[in-house]
């Protein structure tokens, strides 16, 4: 079938994004679901600093390429062998397919599935190549085997989280990046417990998600960091007791926990913020970083006793460490009891053709989650 598609070309550096329009709306051939993918209609994608990263080249991925990876949609067409997917089904997109046979899956880290991190660095899909072309007949590579700044995307079915049909889609688009990465940061890679501190670096969709998986898990305090004042004021909306400037961090942190932070939460994709993490948390304390930095970035002035003669620990969590049909639903379901206003996040909506200036906004720290509505 023919869809339309944001497919971008060439990573577009310097800004501004709306002048040199990296992301161009392109009518592009979709082939048909093979065996365990199905075919989505796609309802909302949420536009990510993941997205941004690719278009600006920190995150080398092969071009062209078909953008999008947080989404929401309905099935359409189920392939050859799927169970579990029907036609008609709302579903949550997420970013890694897992296989479930590699070793990382068999430990319960579907996350870090070494078969889906194979499929999503070579732009194809978890079961095949890529089943994109652009009108000249060339291969357009899939983005995390979703695609979803699109009308229409095929995934594997392990990309596809059945949801009730009453979640408006607009909420629901959160679910698969932000939430997963920023709550999962909390409630998976922590395990943080109910009265443990907790600072969260960045107020993106992923920092304000951490904030709220903090705030599900009973931390106190919870001080959320960030430059931008407007994302401080919605942090303290989303339960954040606290909210300061970066220049303010440390002290506030120090003064507030009573010596430093029990978690923090890195999610800016900076060296330099991971580095005042693990000086902002106490003895024995957790850094959980998230955030995706430019790969020649380095990690330097870290106190290196701070490990053995600190006890603290330096954590990597990637989608954090999500199991997304078991966390997906109860995360949905502490949205219910009000206890995750995930919808608090929405910045705007906007059409395909409207994603450069959306990449500007994003870009400029103006907007949490802008979701495109295809």
């Amino acid at each position: 079938m023919r869809t339309t598609a944001a497919v971008l070309r060439d990573v577009a550096r310097p800004r501004p994004y709306s002048g040199s329009a990296p992301l161009g709306i392109e009518e592009i051939e979709l082939g048909a679901p093979r065996g365990g993918e199905v075919l989505v209609r796609i309802a909302a994608a949420g536009l990510c600093h993941s997205d941004l990263s690719v278009v600006n080249g920190d995150r080398v991925r092969p071009l062209p390429m078909a953008l999008g990876h947080e989404a929401v949609g309905v099935v359409e067409q189920v392939g050859p062998g799927v169970r579990g997917l029907t036609e008609g089904q709302h579903v949550c997109l997420v970013f890694v397919p897992s296989c479930g046979r590699c070793k990382r899956c068999d430990e319960g880290r579907p996350a870090l599935c070494a078969n889906a991190a194979a499929a999503n660095g070579a732009g194809a899909l978890l079961h095949g190549p890529s089943l994109l072309r652009d009108a000249s007949g060339d291969l357009v590579h899939h983005h995390l085997g979703v695609s979803a700044f699109a009308r229409h995307a095929v995934v594997a079915e392990e990309s596809a989280v059945p949801i009730p049909d009453d979640v408006p889609f607009e909420v629901a688009a959160l679910f698969g990046c932000a939430v997963l990465t920023g709550a999962g940061a909390v409630v998976n890679t922590a395990s943080v417990r109910p009265g443990q501190s907790v600072a969260v670096y960045g107020l993106g969709g992923v920092g304000l998600s951490a904030v709220l998986g903090a705030v599900a898990a009973g931390a106190f305090p919870i001080i959320a960091v960030d430059p931008v004042p407007a994302k401080r004021e919605l942090a303290l909306r989303l339960g954040a007791h606290h909210a300061v400037a970066p220049d303010e961090a440390q002290a506030a942190i120090r003064d507030l926990t009573g010596g430093g932070a029990d978690v923090a939460v890195e999610a800016v994709g900076a060296a330099p913020v991971m580095a005042d993490a693990l000086r902002a948390v106490d003895r024995g304390g957790r850094v959980v970083s998230v955030g995706l930095p430019a790969p020649d970035r380095t990690l330097d002035a870290v106190q290196a006793l701070a490990f053995a003669g600190e006890g603290k620990s330096l954590l990597g969590s990637y989608m954090g460490d999500a199991v997304p049909r078991r966390d997906i639903p109860r995360f949905i379901d502490l949205w219910r009891a009000g206890r995750m206003p995930v919808d608090l996040l929405h910045t705007g909506s906007l059409p395909l053709a409207d994603l450069n200036e959306a990449l500007e906004s994003l870009a400029a720290g103006q907007a949490v989650r802008q979701l495109v509505l295809p």
